[in-house]
């Protein structure tokens, strides 16, 4: 039997301050899954080259891809300050982030729209989110009679606690739409995986450089935002709209892959 695991991150603010501003005001969660052999022998692997390839390092001392500090050239990066290193780079990565076998799942939440409706009673965005991915993934999962585990981005000691608590309770007791048998059966472990940034975990360098190139697209087809011009990141959703999740027979990707949570 194949098995996944789902790589987690987010893109947002996830506590509850009323805002207008779009980057405070939604949250997204990626999940980026892949089978676990696969992960092994070529996607881990892969990205290790590509790195080495453009930002050489100590195998002791890894370059870890993260969004802001490419988009600000810090650190490793400064050596995209080059256009014609930049060129490269975003070649190669695009070539990669369109070849490597994965899936995604998105799920982006209106806090406004959320705390208003529910007040005091209103679920914690990061674990509703976190609940909608784990329904879709759980769903793929046992539709082709397989399993997976999670790992998420670690974001701290009370969060993390938090966090670890909010996915017990669900692989216990379910949620409102699923039994907890629909998670048993799918997830191997009753608990989350939490790894922060600098572990050099390939699936969640992954997810962080999606997650806010997906949110954004999510919210312009919602037409919660405005379609701003050309840039990198229109790029990098061209290349994954084959990844993303989808309704087997019907192929929809509203609601399976794209979750918008108004």
């Amino acid at each position: 039997m194949k098995r996944y695991r789902l790589y987690v991150d987010e893109s947002g603010d996830h506590t509850f301050h009323k805002s207008e501003d779009p980057a405070k005001r939604y949250l997204g969660l990626i999940g980026v899954f892949i089978e676990s052999e696969y992960y092994r022998t070529t996607f881990q692997p892969e990205m290790e080259k590509l790195k080495q390839k453009h930002f050489p390092y100590n195998p002791d001392e890894p370059v870890i891809l993260h969004r802001e500090d490419i988009i600000n050239r810090t650190g490793p990066f400064w050596r995209l300050r080059d256009p014609e290193r930049e060129r490269a780079f975003n070649e190669d990565l695009l070539r990669f982030i369109k070849e490597q076998d994965y899936q995604i799942i998105t799920v982006v939440i209106d806090k406004n729209a959320h705390f208003e409706r529910y007040g005091e009673a209103a679920y914690h965005p990061y674990h509703y989110c976190l609940t909608c991915l784990l329904e879709r993934y759980c769903g793929f999962l046992n539709f082709y009679n397989t399993q997976g585990d999670v790992l998420a981005e670690s974001r701290g000691g009370t969060e993390d606690q938090r966090l670890k608590k909010a996915y017990q309770r669900l692989y216990t007791d379910g949620s409102g739409h699923r039994d907890p048998k629909f998670f048993q059966q799918a997830l191997t472990s009753s608990e989350i995986k939490l790894k922060p940034k600098f572990k050099n975990i390939a699936g969640l360098q992954l997810a962080d450089l999606l997650v806010h190139p997906s949110k954004q697209e999510i919210l312009i087809e919602e037409q919660r935002i405005n379609d701003p011009r050309d840039n990198f990141g229109k790029q990098i959703c061209q290349y994954i709209q084959a990844k993303y999740n989808r309704q087997v027979y019907e192929e929809r990707i509203k609601g399976y892959g794209k979750v918008f949570l108004p």
